[in-house]
């Protein structure tokens, strides 16, 4: 039996299989329903929300479209601790006849360990949830991601709907490059975030039905076959996880500007601007210690109630002058100019990683090597070319050849050093040295960063709502621009696109 429209904008249906859902439909159900849901909350008609998350959440569409993103996601070949996988149309199929809440019981998660970008020698816990649990997580993160994007912080932009790191530093841009702009800067680091939510303070406010939260947050872990309890925090694995967190930290930017709002000369002068991504934030000031003696303790007590606290050993109060790092990049004003620019450990942590790959392909043909680099630089460059980062494009490019150049040398430790320039680099367009490998019937050259154009990003607006429907033409405007922007590129050659 196919599925049906209901009065209420849900699908109803019996059994449907697999491929023969019409996924327009599902797409068009759920946008409505979410659409809906922004209108109740910005209505503040609580009642209402709630019975619009009931419905999706209990909806035809709602499990299609869960079932469909942990089956074509990342990870969807990673097991949790029951060891299957949903990798079939029947096993789909069947996925969504028994996503149900009734005697829903979540089951651990299966515990690995990732290294840390900053350390080789640190390791972060990755907690990966049962199929099935994974399921009812997205399921629910239809209904409560139009909460979240309504209710957060105008100048929250980590794991949210079309906004990215790109949006967070042309804000840093907008309140620190102008002449009279606040000169101190708190850099805000949260001790182990996702490990030490208060689990009472996420059910009593987390706006989704509570039963079902309690269940993911006491699952539990396996690790090494141990089970061990979970008593504070949100799984880092969890498809829930980061908008949960999100909707934790939101209201932080209210709480600042709250005193700066205040009817005294010092608050009305104190400059206070917060930029949030996810767990990683900013604030600024005019002086250090108005930062330090009023700013910080409000911050303090605003995680505090959430079972957080700043690390003190990474929480510091720095001098534009001196600048500072961001998300990958380096903020700092020279001679009252602003530059961001990408930062120091960021270009070794990257250039470290081509050199891992290089090491570890010293009998691999010249094409393999140049297919696994390039989307590897070409990702890197992207990333970084919202700012001024031109010349670290070029040392960049200089430090790839080297490597390449001892690589091919490696390799014919008989041969002159003409010879192996002539086998593995050849002139093309103008420029020399292009490193380059045959490839079945087609040649491969390597991606150079210093060929990515710097593009200034537009910032999205702070208010600006993907579920909300009159923020919809906005969105496609941004869309046409970005595309037309990427179709120039690709024109030119650059194939700078994300």
């Amino acid at each position: 039996m196919t599925a049906v429209a209901t009065r209420t904008g849900a699908l109803s249906h019996s059994t449907v299989a697999w491929h023969t859902i019409n996924w327009y439909a599902v797409h068009r159900t759920v946008r409505r329903l979410q659409a809906r849901i922004v209108k109740a909350v910005q209505a503040e008609r609580w009642g209402k929300v709630r019975a619009l998350q009931h419905l999706l959440t209990h909806s035809f569409s709602g499990k299609a479209l869960a079932v469909r993103r942990v089956t074509e996601n990342d990870g969807r070949k990673t097991p949790g601790v029951e060891g299957s996988l949903w990798d079939t149309p029947a096993k789909k199929t069947r996925a969504m006849e028994e996503l149900r809440q009734r005697g829903y019981r979540a089951q651990p998660l299966r515990r690995i360990y990732i290294p840390k970008t900053s350390s080789t020698n640190r390791w972060r816990p990755l907690s990966i949830p049962t199929m099935h649990d994974r399921a009812m997580q997205a399921l629910y993160l239809l209904a409560l991601d139009p909460i979240a994007e309504t209710w957060g912080d105008p100048n929250s932009y980590g794991f949210r709907k079309e906004r990215a790191p790109a949006d967070a530093m042309e804000q840093c841009f907008n309140v620190l490059a102008r002449q009279h702009a606040p000169q101190w800067i708190l850099e805000g680091d949260i001790r182990a975030c996702f490990d030490e939510f208060s689990h009472a303070w996420l059910v009593a406010h987390i706006p989704m039905e509570r039963a079902i939260l309690q269940k993911w947050l006491k699952a539990g872990f396996v690790d090494k076959h141990v089970l061990s309890p979970t008593e504070a925090g949100v799984p880092q694995g969890g498809i829930c996880s980061p908008v949960i967190a999100n909707l934790a930290l939101d209201g932080l930017e209210r709480v600042v500007k709250a005193y700066a709002s205040l009817p005294t000369q010092r608050a009305q002068r104190a400059k206070v601007n917060l930029v949030r991504f996810a767990d990683d934030f900013i604030m600024t000031g005019s002086s250090s210690a108005l930062l330090e003696q009023e700013i910080k303790p409000l911050v303090e007590q605003f995680l505090r109630e959430r079972g957080l606290e700043l690390s003190p050993e990474k929480t510091r109060i720095t001098h534009i002058e001196d600048g500072f790092d961001f998300l990958g990049q380096h903020v700092r004003k020279y001679a009252g100019k602003l530059l961001i620019k990408p930062a120091q450990k960021n270009v070794k942590a990257f250039l470290g990683k081509i050199r891992k790959i290089v090491k570890a392909n010293k009998q691999a043909t010249t094409a393999n090597l140049i297919a696994q680099l390039n989307p590897v630089i070409r990702g890197w460059a992207n990333y970084h070319r919202h700012v001024a980062s031109k010349v670290t494009f070029y040392h960049v490019d200089t430090a790839i050849f080297t490597m390449l150049w001892s690589w091919a040398k490696r390799r014919h430790p008989t041969k002159s050093k003409g010879w192996v320039a002539k086998k593995y680099f050849r002139a093309r367009h103008g420029r020399h040295w292009i490193f380059f490998g045959q490839q079945a019937d087609h040649e491969l050259e390597l991606f150079r960063a210093g060929d990515v154009p710097i593009q200034r990003h537009v910032k999205i607006r702070g208010a600006a709502n993907p579920y909300d429907p009159q923020w919809e033409v906005y969105f496609e405007e941004r869309l046409r621009v970005g595309s037309d922007i990427q179709v120039m590129l690709a024109g030119n050659g650059d194939f700078a696109t994300r």
